[in-house]
């Protein structure tokens, strides 16, 4: 394993005839616009490219140009020069895909989770990147690739939506630039955004409903929680993308440091998202306990256990963190 630069990337890339690149399921726009972007890219160099995630090419995300180019895994494993990863800090959440990969393939790891656990043959982790799609745009500045009106959308759409909307900390001249450019390379922002935030399902309102019908509060009020069981999901007849985002709403609460989602998942497991709102408690921490990660403000883990054992060890973590704020 070594960390590398963009030129060894671009060395390795350019060697390689086939390649598949692959991002983390469940995945979000950062996740899918990233693995768009490379792969029209790639695509365009005359490599042999499939695009793999999971989940598939999920519909809310249809907007982006390109994206009926990702589909789910092959059931058998497929020989490939190269996996590009991206997105993606450990290896375990590539799911599927793994299987669909036979051996003898070179792992190039691009991402910006601070959690990364370097499993790439090359790794370039950037943990000061607010979206892999800004380490895309630089990587492609790099080394000279026009971009496209497509890829600029998908890594348009990858870093605001990484950023929310250009808000969150690690927002600053070095993401404006990247958005400035993509602009210019033919992003419609008001389409794109409406595209992005203004085409909700309805199920996704109910399930907003019943968040917020939901909420509970701890450690003071300093922590807001909502929990999602597997009955709740038949119920509102819910898909896995429409609870992104939701719990959002939570940390815009008025005194909450830290919004938790626990979704009760089949065997035994449990989905925890985090989000914190003060640079000083840092969620990645709490999630790593229950062997997850992702970066200081939001972070996440699957945890084996019941809904509200996992709850209760998870608050216990994450008051202890609160404490030490103080």
């Amino acid at each position: 394993m070594s960390r590398v630069g963009f030129a060894e990337i671009a060395a390795a890339l350019s060697e390689a005839r086939t390649v598949v690149v692959a991002s983390h399921l469940r995945p979000d726009a950062d996740a899918l616009g990233s693995t768009i972007a490379a792969s029209l890219w790639l695509k365009a160099c005359g490599k042999e490219v499939v695009a793999w995630n999971e989940d598939g090419a999920i519909s809310k995300f249809s907007f982006l140009p390109g994206y009926q180019m990702v589909t789910t895994p092959a059931a058998s494993p497929q020989t490939f020069d190269v996996v590009l990863a991206l997105d993606n800090s450990t290896k375990k959440r590539l799911g599927k895909a793994i299987d669909g990969i036979a051996p003898g393939a070179r792992w190039v790891n691009v991402d910006h989770h601070v959690s990364n656990e370097a499993y790439g043959d090359l790794n370039y982790i950037d943990p000061s990147a607010p979206a892999t799609g800004q380490i895309l745009f630089e990587f492609f500045q790099h080394v000279g690739v026009p971009i496209t009106r497509d890829m600029a959308v998908n890594l348009f759409a990858a870093i605001s939506t990484d950023t929310g909307s250009f808000q969150y900390q690690g927002t600053d001249a070095r993401t404006f630039d990247a958005a400035s450019h993509l602009v210019a390379c033919g992003v419609e922002v008001g389409a794109l955004s409406r595209a992005m935030y203004d085409n909700q399902p309805r199920r996704r309102f109910e399930l907003l409903r019943h968040a917020l019908n939901n909420t509970r509060f701890w450690c003071d009020d300093r922590i807001a929680t909502f929990s999602l069981t597997m009955e709740d999901v038949k119920r509102m007849d819910l898909l896995p993308e429409d609870n992104e985002g939701i719990i959002d709403h939570l940390r815009s609460i008025e005194g909450v440091l830290v919004a938790v989602f626990f979704e009760e998942l089949p065997e035994g497991k449990v989905r925890v998202s985090a989000r914190s709102k003060d640079p000083s408690i840092d969620v990645c921490k709490a999630c790593q306990v229950f062997r997850g990660g992702g970066h200081p403000m939001a972070a996440g883990a699957r945890v084996r256990g019941m809904l509200e054992t996992v709850e209760k060890d998870f608050l216990n973590v994450v008051s202890d963190e609160i404490r030490k704020r103080n």
